[in-house]
Formats: C-alpha cells, sequence, structure tokens
C-alpha cells in the first residue's frame, strides 16, 4: 500500500468501525429509500455493505422514520449485518431523538448541519439538545457544513466585518472562511455541553472542486478532529465521478480525509452502489487501501479490432468483484491481486508478466492463441472457443493455492 502520511488526527468510532487516528480511510455510503419503508431501506443497506459501504448513512425526517429506526436495525442484525447506521438529522432531529430515544440508542452516530437548527438563541437551544442526546447515549456525532445550508447570521456577520476591511477579500473567500468558522465554533461548544472530542467528526461539504479542496486544507490545519470527504451533489454519471475523484484525490493525497462518501446522483434505474465502488477505487488507486482485485486492460487500438479481449477484460473484472464477498471471509490477501487481461503482442505478454496472471489475447491477423502468465511465468496456452471459462478457472485455482485462509 501507500506510503502517503496521513495528517494526524483523534480517532473515533463509530460501531465497531474506528475514524480517524491510524485507522483506514473508511468509505461511507447513503441510502435514497424512505426510512419508513423498512424492508426497501433493509434492503438497500444490506447491498451497500455487501459492495463494501463500511458506514450507511439513513435519512431520519419524521416521528415514522426515527420510530422504523430500530426496527431496520434489528432487522440488519438479524441478516447477519452489522454495517453502522449513521442517523441523518436537518431541521427537528432535536424533536425526534427526545420524542423517539429508541431511535437515538438503535444509531451508531449522528449527523447534524448547524445551518438547518435555527437562529439565534432556537438554535443554540436545539444544538444543545442534540449534544444531550448524544452524550446521554454515548454516541458520536458529525459535524456537517454545508455549502447550500450555511448558518446564513454567521455568514452576513463575516461578510460585513470583510466589508469594513481597508481591502476587502473576495466574498468567495470570505464564504469558505466561514465554512470552517462554523464547523470549528459548533464543535467547540459541543465539547463545552460535555460531548468528548474524541466524539466529533467535521465536514465541510462544497459543490465545487477547487472550493472543495481549499476549504479541506484550512480546516485540516486548524482543528485535529476525523474529517469526513465529499463533493456535494456531485452530479450524475462521468461528471460526478470524475469531479469526486478529482477532489477527494488531491485531498486524500495530502494525507487528508479519515472517511469518504461519493454523492452521486443515480440514474434512473441505476444501481446505489456505484458511489461505494466509485469510493473504493479511489482509495485502491491512490495506494490508500485494497478492495478488490485490479484487471489490467489494454484500450485497444487498430490491432485489436476484435472485440474478445475487451468481453474477457469486462467478465472478469465483473467475476472478481462479485466473487470478493465470498473470498473476504475466506482468504487473506486476495483483495491485492493483480490480474492483466491484454488485447495483443506489442504489450500483452510484458504487462501480464508484470500481473499475478495475465492472459495475452491475439490481435487482428495474430495466430489464435493466448498465452498466460502466472507470476511472471509462461505456464499454458489457451486456444479455442472456451477460454474466458478456462481463464476464470485458472484465477480460481491461484486464489486457493496463494493466499492463506482467513
Amino acid at each position: 500500500m501507500s506510503q502517503i502520511a496521513r495528517r494526524h488526527s483523534r480517532q473515533v468510532r463509530v460501531g465497531n468501525i474506528l475514524v480517524g487516528g491510524d485507522a483506514p480511510v473508511v468509505v461511507q455510503s447513503m441510502t435514497n429509500t424512505d426510512t419508513v419503508d423498512i424492508t426497501a431501506t433493509v434492503n438497500q443497506v444490506q447491498a451497500l455493505a455487501e459492495a463494501g459501504s463500511e458506514l450507511v448513512r439513513i435519512t431520519v425526517n419524521t416521528l415514522e422514520a426515527a420510530a422504523a429506526v430500530p426496527r431496520i436495525r434489528d432487522r440488519l442484525d438479524a441478516l447477519g449485518c452489522r454495517v453502522p447506521l449513521i442517523g441523518d438529522f436537518h431541521f427537528n432531529g432535536h424533536k425526534l431523538l427526545t420524542q423517539v430515544p429508541e431511535c437515538a440508542e438503535a444509531l451508531a452516530k449522528l449527523r447534524i448541519n448547524p445551518g438547518n437548527l435555527g437562529r439565534g438563541n432556537k438554535r443554540d437551544e436545539q444544538f444543545a439538545t442534540l449534544i444531550e442526546v448524544a452524550c446521554r447515549y454515548n454516541k458520536p456525532v458529525r459535524i456537517g457544513v454545508n455549502w447550500g445550508s450555511l448558518d446564513q447570521a454567521l455568514a452576513v456577520r463575516m461578510m460585513d466585518d470583510n466589508a469594513r476591511l481597508p481591502q476587502p477579500e473576495d466574498a468567495e473567500v470570505v464564504m469558505r472562511r466561514a465554512m470552517i468558522a462554523s464547523a470549528l465554533e459548533s464543535a467547540k461548544k459541543a465539547e463545552e455541553l460535555g460531548l468528548g472530542g474524541d466524539k466529533i467528526i467535521l465536514s465541510c461539504k462544497m459543490s465545487r472542486v477547487q472550493d472543495l479542496i481549499a476549504v479541506y486544507q484550512d480546516l485540516a490545519s486548524a482543528c485535529d478532529y476525523p474529517l469526513h470527504l465529499g463533493l456535494t451533489e456531485a452530479g450524475m454519471g462521468s461528471k460526478g465521478i470524475v469531479a469526486s475523484t478529482a477532489a477527494l484525490s488531491v485531498l486524500l493525497q495530502q494525507g487528508i480525509g479519515d472517511t469518504i462518501r461519493i454523492s452521486l446522483t443515480p440514474e434512473p434505474g441505476g444501481d446505489r452502489t456505484k458511489e461505494v465502488q466509485v469510493g473504493q477505487e479511489i482509495l485502491q488507486a491512490l495506494g490508500l487501501r485494497a478492495f478488490t482485485p485490479q484487471v489490467t486492460a489494454c484500450p485497444g487500438c487498430g490491432r485489436t479490432t476484435s472485440t474478445v479481449f475487451q468481453e474477457l477484460a469486462q467478465n472478469i473484472e465483473t467475476y472478481l468483484r462479485n466473487q470478493m464477498p465470498v473470498w473476504r471471509g475466506q482468504y487473506d490477501g486476495v483483495e491485492s491481486m493483480q490480474v492483466a487481461v491484454m488485447g495483443c503482442v506489442v504489450n500483452g505478454p510484458g504487462e501480464s508478466k508484470h500481473a499475478n496472471i495475465g492472459i495475452s489475447l491475439p490481435g487482428t491477423g495474430e495466430v489464435p492463441v493466448a498465452p498466460v502468465y502466472v507470476d511472471g511465468e509462461k505456464t499454458i496456452t489457451l486456444k479455442g472457443d472456451r477460454i474466458a471459462q478456462e481463464f476464470q478457472a485458472i484465477v480460481e485455482d491461484y486464489v486457493r493455492s496463494h493466499y492463506r485462509a482467513a
């Protein structure tokens, strides 16, 4: 794994997961079901957990949703799904948690947004109630400041102070500072109310890449709380993936970030677990974590007019990802395996030799055979219509013979 130096932070326990300190960066996700629909929410939480989400956040916005949370937790436990649940509270969390204390007990963490807790004394009272509940049930809290719901009183005050300066700074700079001030002031207040510093995680989510990078760099230098990273409202498809990857990669490379969430808008009928996969792939590409064997595949060119290698690469990658929930419990270290599926003689043999297992398929006009390399040595040459199945069997044999039983 990578030697990226992680920023020093406190460590917070969220259920059975450690966040911050020297713990690995954690992948988090969020359901988009109606929490009142217990069956749908349980099914989605389980799917996210099976995809590799180590923390799952659920919306708690009504009394009915709050009442559903303990039942969701019980159903998940009965299924053997121990993933910690995080309650997402806005506007009325203080009422929900006091009126349905079972909800607070069932959750592993509370997520609150200072900008959505009212104004003035009302805000202070509601914030205090939330922190008191967290203290009573020994729950950590993520104080999550969002660009779209920043405390307006704080923002106006800082804008006014800036306007009085001989050389006022750009409004966007002031807004970034207001985000950080909101998070740090809220954390300080939480500690004054009795919440331990080892129970606080901070986030300052922005919707633009450069804003996110700038805010987290400043926030990381100003505190030692664990930080949750995420580009809020990242968007759909490749746009959301690219923007999230660009922002989070810069920060993670600098050692900033203890949990991450990829806030993708699902395409109609799309799979919610996509955000988990993207988060894992960012961490694995940076060398910070290993989640699933990696497939190296060439992009194709005029030498590879056949789609055989593309289909094989796709089939192998899908097979490896689908097998990981099984292998993870059976074999130690299998997530670090490297597999190469190459399309012609130019780079095929070389890349295949560098992988744990590699296959070099024939390009256009080449002899229709596919040499297979295991740990750098050519072991067998495949041919015919069953290359994919035979190569998959070789991968399975390699896993059984090279990775220690868990």
